[in-house]
Parts: C-alpha cells; sequence; structure tokens
C-alpha cells in the first residue's frame, strides 16, 4: 500500500495551492547529491510567510551554495493540520516532501511573539521533541532568527541555536561549520561550541538562568569565553546577496509584488520602536543597485507593482532619482510603483510630482499620540502643522483614505493625552470638510507594548481593564460619520507583552498553552483567551511580574547578554529624556548620538547622495530588457488596434488545484516574463485585456480551456506557444493559439463533457438506471441572492454511462441561469460521500469555442 503524504491530503482543504511548491523560480535539487539539507520554517500560514523578504533573502542565499539544499515549510492550515494528525501524516518541506524529521537542520523565523505555538505545532506535526534538551542526535538540529531573538529567553529551551541580527553572513558560516564538523566526526556539543565563537549566534545550553524565587535575577554563562553575544551587522547591503530571481508565490499572499529593500535601519529614535534601535545603523542600497536588482527581478516573476521597503522610506536619501528611474523604466509596461507609507513631513515637491502618477489606496500616518508634549516624550519629532501638511498634501496627490494609527499607554500618558487624539481627528476631519472633501478617515488603536532593547523597557504596560477602558471611551468619542475606529484586541497586546519581556520561565508555558488547543494566536479569529488564561493558571504564572509592573534600571534584565550594539547607558539616557520630554535628534540629518552602534571602522551608517543623471540623460531601461527576451519579429499595431488572440491550454495534474482567479495571475505573469507586450484597459488603474471563458471548479482537470488576449503587437503563435510554456507551472500547458477578428465573440457551447473516476469504491449501475428511469430529478440550489431554485437534472444530464465500474462519463447541457456543478450531478444521483467525490479523478472533456459576428 502507498505511503500517504501531504500531497494526498490537497484535494480535501481549502487553498491547496499553497502546499505544491511548484512555483516560479522555487529551487529543486537533487537531494542524494547535497551534503547539508536544510528547512526555512515559517510559523505561519503561506500567503503570510510568502510576503515575508527575510525567508526568501535566506532560501537564495543558502540554495547558490551547489551543496546545500534550502526548502520551505509553513505552517499548515487548520484543516490540513487536522488531517495530518488523524491520518499520522509528518509535516513535510514544499519542494520535495521530505518530512522535516528527515532535514540536517531547520531554521524558524521568528516575527512575532503570539506565532510562539505555531512554532510547537510544526515540530508536533513532524514527530520532533520541542525541548532541545529532549532531542538525541537523530534529530535534526532546530535553529531560529529574525527580530524577536533579541529576547530569546521565552523560547530558548526550544532551541539549539538562535541568531541575533542580519542573517546573511550568519547562516553561510553556520553551514561552513557544519560541513566541517559532520566530516570531523564530533558530537552535537562540539558544534555548538563551533557556532558559538559566530557573532550574532546564540547558543541557549551554553547560559543558565538563575532565580531569587520569583525574581530573575541574572544569566550565567557556562563559558568564560562566551558570556555575551553581540547582534551581526551587515556593513554594506550593496555587498551581499539579494533575491534577484525570488519565489513566486500561488494564490493570494499579503504582499503579491515585486518588493525592494531600499534600506535597513531607521535613526528616527522613536523611544518606543524596538525595529529602529534593532536595526541600527541606517544602511542604504545604491540607485544602480536597486535598478539593476529590479531589472532582473521583473524578468524573473513578472510582477506588476514594485514596492519600495524600508522602516521609512521618505527618508531614502535617493527617493526622488529612484523613483524618477523606476517610472521612467516601467510606467510604459503598466508596472506600478507603492511603498508602505511615508513619515509626516517628508513630501518634497520632488516626490509629490511623481506620486501624482502613481496608483493610490490607503495614506498612513503614525503619529502615535494624540499631543505634541506627548510626542515630545516618545521623540516622535513631527508637529501637528506637518501632519496637517501632509495630509492636505496626500488628499491633493489623490488619496482618498487617510489612516490613522495611534498607542494608548505610552509612558507619562494622561488623559489629556488621550483627549488630544480625538481633538486631532476631529480638527483633521473638519479641515478636510471645510475644503470640499469627503472625509475617509481610519483611526487605528494599540496599546502600548514594552518592548525590550529601546528606552522604553523598563515601563509599565496598561492593565488589561485599563486598554478596555481607554479603547472603548475613544471608540465612543469619534463615531461619527467619515471616520472608522479600528482596534487590536487588548487581551493579545496583554499577551504580547507577557512574551516580549519573558524568560525561560515561560517555555513551560508555551507547552501548556498548545497542549489546550492554542495556535494561531496572531489571528483574531483563532486567538482564545480564556484557553490562555487557563494555561497561565496552569503553569502558575504571575503575568503582570512581566507585563504591568514598573523596573528599576539597575534591575537585571533577562536579555541583558544579548548586545544589540545599543549601550544601556544610552537607553537610561534616552528613558531620563523622554521623562523631561527632551528630544533628540536624528544623527542621519546632524551630529552622532552615541548610541554604541558604530565603531566608524567596519560599522557606520552608509547613506548615497543623489545621482547627478537624470532620466533625461540617464540611458532607460527598454521594456524589451526589462521583460527579457522579446519576440521574434513583433510587428507593431497601430495606436487603438488590438491584436486580439485566443489561447488554448489544458490544466491537468497539480494544476487542477488552482483557482480561477490563480489562473489569470499565472497566465498573466506568464505572458509578461515570456516578453508579449499585453494591451490594458484605460482608466487609473488599468487592467491585462483578458478574458476567461467559465471557470473551472478548484480540483478539476480540463483536456482543453481557452481565454481571449489583446496584445499590442502581432506575435507568431508558434512563438506565443513555446514562450509562454517555458513560463507556466507544471500541469499548465498551452497547446494552441490563433488570431481572433476584434468584432468577433466566443459563441457558447451548448453542451459539455466530463470523465470521471473514483478510487476504492465503483459506481452502482442501478443508480443510473434509476435515474434514467424517472421522470425529473429535482434539486434545489441557492443563488447567490440567496433564493432556493429548483432545477431538474433530467433536463440538464444528456447522457449517463460507466466506461468502467470505477469510470463514469457524463455530458450535461448548458442552460444559462441553471448551472449546476458537475460534483453536485454526480453526488445527487450516486450518494458519493464528499471525500469520495474530492479525492476522484475528474477531467473535463476538449471544446471549441466557434467565433461569430
Amino acid at each position: 500500500m502507498k505511503k500517504q503524504s501531504m500531497k494526498d491530503m490537497l484535494p480535501l482543504i481549502e487553498k491547496p495551492s499553497r502546499y505544491l511548491g511548484n512555483e516560479k523560480n522555487s529551487v529543486k535539487k537533487d537531494i542524494e547529491k547535497i551534503s547539508l539539507h536544510i528547512a526555512l520554517a515559517f510559523p505561519d500560514l503561506y500567503e503570510i510567510g510568502m510576503s515575508h523578504f527575510g525567508l526568501q533573502i535566506l532560501y537564495h542565499i543558502l540554495n547558490e551554495q551547489s551543496h546545500i539544499a534550502a526548502e520551505r515549510v509553513y505552517a499548515p492550515g487548520s484543516d490540513l493540520a487536522a488531517h495530518m494528525t488523524s491520518s499520522g501524516i509528518p509535516l513535510s518541506s514544499l519542494e520535495s516532501g521530505t518530512p522535516l524529521s528527515k532535514f540536517d537542520i531547520i531554521g524558524f523565523s521568528l516575527l512575532y511573539e503570539m506565532n510562539y505555538t505555531n512554532v510547537l505545532m510544526m515540530l508536533d506535526l513532524a514527530g520532533i521533541p520541542f525541548y532541545a534538551s529532549d532531542r538525541g542526535d537523530s534529530h535534526p538540529l532546530i535553529i531560529a532568527g529574525g527580530p524577536c531573538t533579541v529576547n530569546p529567553e521565552p523560547v530558548a529551551d526550544f532551541f539549539d541555536a538562535m541568531v541575533i541580527g542580519d542573517g546573511e553572513t550568519v547562516i553561510v558560516e553556520m553551514t561552513r561549520a557544519w560541513m566541517t564538523w559532520k566530516e570531523g566526526g564530533g558530537d552535537k556539543k562540539s558544534l555548538l561550541r563551533d557556532w558559538s565563537k559566530i557573532e550574532g549566534v546564540y547558543v541557549p545550553s551554553f547560559f543558565q538562568p538563575v532565580y531569587d524565587g520569583a525574581d530573575f535575577k541574572e544569566i550565567q554563562p557556562k563559558f568564560d569565553d562566551y558570556t555575551r553575544v553581540r547582534r551581526a551587522i551587515v556593513a554594506d547591503l550593496n555587498q551581499v546577496s539579494f533575491p534577484d530571481v525570488p519565489v513566486v508565490p500561488f494564490g493570494r499572499p499579503v504582499h503579491d509584488r515585486l518588493r525592494l529593500e531600499v534600506a535597513r535601519g531607521c535613526t528616527r529614535g522613536c523611544r518606543f520602536c524596538q525595529a529602529g534601535m534593532i536595526y541600527r545603523p541606517v544602511r542604504e542600497r545604491t540607485v544602480e543597485n536597486l535598478m539593476a536588482l529590479t531589472e532582473k527581478s521583473i524578468a524573473a516573476t513578472g510582477y506588476e507593482d514594485i514596492s519600495l521597503l524600508s522602516l521609512s522610506t521618505g527618508d531614502y536619501g535617493c527617493l526622488s532619482p529612484l523613483m524618477q528611474d523606476l517610472f521612467h523604466s516601467y510606467a510604459s509596461e503598466n508596472i506600478a510603483i507603492s511603498f508602505p507609507s511615508f513619515r509626516a513631513g517628508t513630501l518634497t515637491p520632488e516626490i509629490m510630482n511623481i506620486v501624482k502618477q502613481i496608483r493610490k489606496t490607503g495614506f498612513t500616518i503614525a503619529p502615535e499620540a494624540g499631543s505634541e508634549r506627548l510626542r515630545a516624550v516618545i521623540n516622535k519629532n513631527i508637529s501637528e502643522q506637518e501632519i496637517f501638511d501632509t495630509v492636505s498634501s496626500a488628499f491633493e496627490l489623490g488619496w482618498k483614505l487617510i489612516k490613522f494609527y495611534f498607542m494608548i499607554g505610552l509612558p507619562t500618558e494622561t488623559k489629556e493625552d488621550r483627549s488630544a487624539i480625538v481633538a486631532l481627528v476631529k480638527r483633521i476631519r473638519q479641515k478636510l470638510k471645510s475644503e470640499g472633501r469627503k472625509p475617509n478617515i481610519n483611526v487605528s488603536i494599540g496599546t502600548f507594548i514594552p518592548k525590550p532593547h529601546v528606552p522604553f523597557q523598563w515601563s509599565p504596560q496598561l492593565t488589561l481593564e485599563e486598554s478596555k477602558d481607554i479603547i472603548f471611551d475613544l471608540k465612543r468619542q469619534l463615531k461619527m460619520p467619515g471616520i472608522e475606529f479600528k482596534w487590536q484586541k487588548p487581551e493579545l497586546s496583554f499577551l504580547e507583552g507577557l512574551w516580549a519581556r519573558g524568560d525561560r520561565r515561560l517555555s513551560r508555558l508555551l507547552e501548556i498553552a498548545y497542549r489546550k488547543g492554542c495556535c494561531f494566536d496572531g489571528w483574531s479569529e483563532r486567538f482564545d483567551y480564556s484557553l490562555w488564561m487557563s494555561a497561565i493558571q496552569e503553569a502558575a504564572v504571575d503575568i503582570n511580574y512581566y507585563t504591568t509592573r514598573a523596573r528599576s534600571v539597575d534591575e537585571p534584565l533577562p536579555w541583558d547578554h544579548i548586545e544589540t550594539g545599543i549601550s544601556k547607558a544610552f537607553f537610561i539616557s534616552e528613558y531620563e529624556n523622554a521623562l523631561t520630554g527632551t528630544s533628540l535628534p536624528d544623527c542621519r540629518f546632524g551630529d552622532c548620538q552615541k548610541c554604541g552602534v558604530c565603531d566608524f571602522d567596519k560599522i557606520m551608517p552608509v547613506y548615497y547622495p543623489p545621482p547627478v543623471n537624470t532620466p533625461a540623460n540617464t540611458p532607460s531601461i527598454t521594456p524589451e530588457k526589462a521583460f527579457g527576451k522579446g519576440v521574434k519579429h513583433p510587428i507593431p499595431v497601430e495606436p487603438g488596434e488590438d491584436a486580439r488572440i485566443e489561447i488554448f491550454y489544458s490544466k491537468t495534474g497539480a494544476a487542477k488545484f488552482f483557482g480561477h482567479l490563480e489562473m489569470v495571475n499565472l497566465f498573466t505573469r506568464a505572458i509578461r516574463r515570456a516578453g508579449i507586450k499585453i494591451k490594458f484597459t484605460q482608466g487609473f488603474h488599468p487592467k491585462p485585456k483578458m478574458s476567461f471563458h467559465n471557470p473551472l471548479p478548484v480540483g478539476m482537470e480540463s483536456e482543453e480551456e481557452s481565454f481571449y488576449i489583446a496584445l499590442r503587437q502581432s506575435v507568431d503563435c508558434d512563438e506565443i506557444i513555446s514562450s509562454v510554456n517555458r513560463q507556466l507551472p507544471e500541469g499548465l500547458f498551452v497547446t494552441d493559439c490563433r488570431n481572433i477578428a476584434s468584432n468577433k465573440r466566443p459563441e457558447p457551447f451548448e453542451t459539455a463533457d466530463y470523465r470521471m473516476t473514483i478510487f476504492d469504491e465503483v459506481f452502482a449501475d442501478q443508480k443510473i438506471t434509476a435515474f434514467n428511469d424517472a421522470s425529473e430529478w429535482l434539486v434545489v440550489r441557492t443563488t447567490k441572492k440567496g433564493r432556493k431554485k429548483q432545477i431538474d437534472l433530467k433536463e440538464i444530464v444528456l447522457n449517463l454511462a460507466l466506461l468502467r465500474p470505477e469510470t463514469l462519463q457524463m455530458q450535461l447541457k448548458i442552460v444559462e441561469g441553471s448551472s449546476v456543478k458537475p460534483a453536485d450531478v454526480i453526488q445527487s444521483i450516486f450518494q458519493l460521500s464528499d471525500t469520495t467525490i474530492r479525492c476522484s479523478e475528474f477531467i473535463k472533456g476538449k471544446q471549441r469555442f466557434t467565433p461569430v459576428s
């Protein structure tokens, strides 16, 4: 009997394409020919993990090494996890389907504390013991990286090693050490000792926490030469490898676009912001580097959107010339340029002129505090006038929605500061109305969560009751037309605060919470506070000890042995400045503030002046260069004229798991990568002029489907077939194409033929007889408007015959307004289970549309 795998479960679950692992630019190597097998594990759903570029960076760097195979694994959805548990199927990688327990190293990305239970879920599904102390030589080494590792202690017991800081060079050094260790045949401890000598690597088992009753006292190192761990810092981003052929995800990831990291780090110095502290110093990429990355990446992905990423994109020194170059090179190909947000006060006239031409959704401003007094406390150095000016500029540039983000519970906050939030929003609303604009404002409120390695790391967090009272009072005061009020669950913030500043005593709590059913805690619909409270009570954890109490600056902290580069003296100084409302200037635009991160030998800020050349005298990147080699001898068409073709394709095997919208996306990007110029609709949000015929249900194969597409050039059909097929995933295959006159439309089919094969069962011949003998066979269907409608299958089923006991052939009449899914027809006649139908082989026969005038 064939052993089942994760892939066998795909017909039974939602969004099955997230588990296929054959995306464009994914890397599959011969496992027999590599020396080191690494699983890059992301403890959240595929759509979230594929939006995280850090994992793509490591995937790219590791797979550049011929002797290493890096593969991906994401937290499975609850439906797949349930099937795996009941069937005893282990969690496996996407690329090769290798069970996680068979890898040499598993590396988890820790981006968010509320994903910690998902780490245990993935280890559990893989059959790997949770605790490092329980794992032997037969188990993979479990490592982790990401921003959460700056306080590794709450989850330290689960990992053999953790990477603190930038991972680009550290991971390469760790793999080299592993190779040497493997060849030498040492024990696990000797490898961990070798890893501990690499800057940025923390080995938890080499440190022992000490407690005095309920109080944390210190972390004691076990080796005199390994007492502290310093964060790894990439000195120059332009000198390290960056994904220029990124994996193009299936489905609908959160960020489905080409992402360019224009800079890393921020020196604005917001005293609550952990990212602004732990990613220092600011290191920018050159415009030349970014343009070269864009050229290759666009050609390799077919993306239609470029996003410029940074903690503060508006502060990037070469933003104006970069955006001009990007717009000059890609606007003609309808590739949009976007950015997460602009900091208030950074919209220069040059940038504003460029932004006018960019597609816009919502514009985000994060004042964090309502009053200028409190903004001075947190070092958010933006004035109310700058906020007003930014809002006015955003609306003038075409934005229709303004999003504000505020925090409650910031140090020294008073009732007056919270009232200032309401007053500020009301004044902006009134200003928009006075300018004749319709107010469309989103106000989001989050509870301040003190994080490690920031000046406010000693501050207390609001109690749960205080958070609720403040949030709902603000909601009441801002209930008015044109304002939408949103907030993060106070319970979620409270638990996040627990894990942010926790110590190793929380490891038992995590296990208990997971055993009780806590998982995907970052998802509001899955978060269950009552389960967490039950776990906290069982683990005897005093949550207020970690969250709501104030700490002395002299108190030992669980993360004191982790050095981010910023001195504790600087944090204390900034904490004192906060209490007096003293602002600290950005060192990017003034003197060094002596935070301690720069040695001005290897580590220092990296800025680049804007280049002298402008798009007028800089060679542009032609569409042919941007999209790879063009088609053979394209023939220009007259303006306004469509070169209209119909493309025929088959959809078989794993491709049956693509939904209709995925299909549209896959073909659009494949055609872009092939260098074929698509014609777009007019307007501010141009779309490719493509028209697919009736969509297939997910799980159904087809011998032939087709779609119409308009091109900006005449193209040889043979060239289309060969070039597009080189870009399509397994199971999609272009079989033919033909030119279609612009005044022709497809004539609808009158019938459709299907063939269905079921497994471990046979079709009952008497069921066919009963159907054929019946005068009518009524089924009830619910329309899109919720109305019940009776349909007589005797008028729709034209033929029903067995080819073999397990294979049925069926012909259906296509009646407009009375469509029934083929699977529903089968279920009604044969009463097969949903599982049997889902796991069947269901194939639609070959058809052709005939164009008519």
